[in-house]
């Protein structure tokens, strides 16, 4: 879009998104037990950008009161992060008071500091030990989850207000369990499908959870609960194929409608879930799930967008590991790219995914609860006061993204707010500190000081203003 300044409705709201694993730090304190990040960073520390493992994250738990004044100071009025499994939880499945007790100082301190929390229970960090008892590929570790949920919701249902039960449930299927990425490393696509429909089966179990307590008065009546994953909208060549429309239907259906009619219907999409079957792909299903799957329908979603799905027909049926494929990567000659995270940068696909919500979703209200640019090491430049110069990059990716929330806003779409991840520089699995996405610097040379960037400024007058220029 060109550079023209657009307003923001003054009731869209401004935030920071991240996550319990990727800045609190204090593995082994508060009575955390061991995650599923702890147990690949003890097995091999060399898989970790600069060898630079899940232990500190960002270490948040010691800047806790100087973070959530900084984000005020950016003019945030909330701030996503997620409990962790591991730290509320003990080994036997019951609460963990170190834990909660931890969680409630945290949810504390944000409001000291002005700053709204907004809750998510899941963020890729199992208990190691249910991994070791089959992960998402089994129905224990399911009903570990509802219990789990069950708990939080219980201790915290008076604090909270905006609950989340998952943040990018279709990553796990993908990096654990379809691609192979992330420990422990499987290649599977059918093992992929059973952990995403027992993920999904988890997430109604929640919803459930918290439609209970809040009706016997242990959740606050003005509490909400959503899903949060990274929508990609699919796009595909120009004249495109019939096979090549196929492609679309089934990497939209997989990645993306599933969590859309689970989370508006109750519902899986059956053509997937068919095709899936005729390719012999089936679905761990039992007596009970449609039931179960009914009650996850949610009040609102949150939307986490960094790039497009750019698809095409597939060249062959299946890959070198024997798993079906249905599409494969179309490389589109006018992307433009992030090389650092090798990441397309597409900001009109925030308004084509609204498109989608208001004609397909209608009811739907959503925010952008995860956008940013990850640039490597992000501090090859700086002014004279040793801040680091990225606004002539990062300000133009926030400032269009933005443009096409308000072009959706203004066409009917229901975004009530943008959460930008990061914020503060956090730590990135298994890419460590390698992409840096923050507003804010954290200096790893000298204690985990925070520096603001040069973007902070810009950001600021935005939040506070809600004019993008």
């Amino acid at each position: 879009m060109a550079n023209q300044s657009v307003t923001l409705p003054q009731d869209f709201f401004f935030g920071a998104a991240l996550s319990g694993p990727q800045t609190e730090g204090a593995w082994q304190s508060f009575g955390k037990i061991e995650n599923i990040w702890d147990t690949w960073s003890n097995l091999n520390l060399g898989d970790f950008h600069n060898r630079v493992g899940s232990y500190a994250g960002n270490d948040m738990t010691r800047h806790m009161q100087e973070d959530f004044e900084l984000f005020a100071s950016l003019g945030f009025a909330s701030v996503r992060t997620s409990i962790q499994w591991a730290r509320l939880m003990d080994a036997d499945g019951k609460l963990n008071p170190e834990g909660a007790a931890y969680y409630h100082k945290l949810f504390a301190t944000a409001r000291e500091a002005g700053v709204e929390p907004f809750v998510n229970l899941y963020h890729f960090d199992m208990p190691a030990y249910l991994l070791r008892r089959g992960g998402w590929e089994s129905r224990e570790v399911v009903e570990a989850y509802a219990t789990y949920a069950t708990t939080a919701f219980a201790e915290f249902g008076q604090e909270i207000e905006h609950w989340f039960t998952f943040n990018e449930p279709i990553v796990e299927p993908e990096q654990r369990y379809e691609h192979g990425r992330w420990y422990p490393f499987i290649h599977d696509f059918g093992r992929a499908r059973i952990a995403q429909y027992h993920i999904s089966l988890a997430h109604a179990l929640a919803v459930d959870a918290f439609r209970n307590l809040q009706a016997a008065g242990m959740v606050r009546a003005d509490a909400r609960i959503g899903l949060i994953n990274c929508f990609t909208p699919p796009y595909t060549r120009d004249n495109p194929s019939a096979a090549d429309l196929e492609a679309v239907r089934m990497t939209d259906g997989i990645n993306n409608r599933w969590w859309l009619d689970l989370v508006t219907e109750g519902t899986l999409p059956q053509d997937v879930v068919d095709t899936l079957a005729e390719r012999g792909v089936h679905l761990p299903t039992r007596a009970g799930d449609e039931q179960i799957l009914a009650r996850g329908t949610v009040d609102w979603l949150g939307f986490n967008y960094y790039h497009p799905a750019r698809v095409q027909a597939p060249e062959h049926d299946v890959d070198e590991h024997g798993n079906p494929v249905f599409a494969q990567e179309y490389v589109w000659p006018d992307a433009v790219m992030n090389e650092s995270r090798g990441w397309e940068i597409y900001p009109k696909g925030i308004y084509d995914f609204a498109t989608t919500m208001t004609r397909d979703y209608p009811d739907l209200e959503w925010f952008v609860s995860e956008n940013g640019i990850g640039i490597e090491e992000d501090r090859a430049e700086r002014d004279e006061q040793g801040r680091i110069c990225d606004g002539a990059y990062r300000v133009p990716f926030v400032r269009d993204h933005l443009a096409w929330i308000a072009r959706a806003i203004d066409e009917g779409a229901k975004c009530r707010g943008y959460h930008y991840w990061g914020a503060i520089d956090c730590w990135s699995w298994n890419n460590a500190f390698k992409n840096r996405y923050g507003f804010v610097e954290v200096d790893l040379a000298h204690d985990y000081k925070r520096v603001p960037k040069e973007s902070s400024d810009w950001i600021r007058r935005v939040a506070t203003t809600h004019v993008v220029e």
